[in-house]
């Protein structure tokens, strides 16, 4: 397995290739598709846990992005070879979780973006926040890994 240099221990992964539709006019992968992959990162690594969109939407409680940050580091170009990884870091065990991501190039294995969400647990039929459901605690929680940043 590749060793890579992830900013915390474990990560889920997905291997991407920057495509024709990805790159923008300054001939780099466009900001914009850093965004979707994490999106799609985040999708796969909740069901993995165990929680897909369905599972949501039964319980009538989802994870809403209440603010994303991202650090694009350095350019990615058309058909390198990507890495992005995605952990659960933070959660009050009430209403709000964390995500971070890091996205790594496979050649010099340099970090090309990293990625933070804070996410709000809420009501799907309303918009408005919840607490948290057993199921996103009992599936979720055990999935989280400490950020050294948080100090308890």
């Amino acid at each position: 397995m590749l060793e890579l240099d992830w900013d915390f221990p474990n990560p889920f992964t997905l291997t991407l290739t920057p495509g024709d539709t990805d790159i923008d006019g300054l001939r780099h992968t466009n900001n914009a598709v850093y965004v979707r992959w994490c999106e799609s990162i985040g999708w796969a690594h909740s069901e993995a846990l165990g929680l897909s969109l369905e599972d949501w939407k039964r319980l009538d409680r989802g994870l809403a992005i209440h603010r994303g940050e991202y650090d694009y580091l350095l350019p990615s170009f058309l058909g390198e070879a990507l890495v992005l990884g995605t952990w659960l870091t933070f959660s009050d065990r009430k209403l709000s979780f964390e995500r971070r991501f890091q996205l790594i190039r496979v050649q010099d294995r340099a970090t090309v973006m990293r990625g933070r969400w804070s996410l709000i647990c809420i009501e799907m039929s309303t918009s408005r926040p919840r607490r948290l459901p057993a199921e996103f605690s009992e599936k979720y929680l055990p999935a989280m890994v400490a950020d050294p940043a948080v100090r308890t």
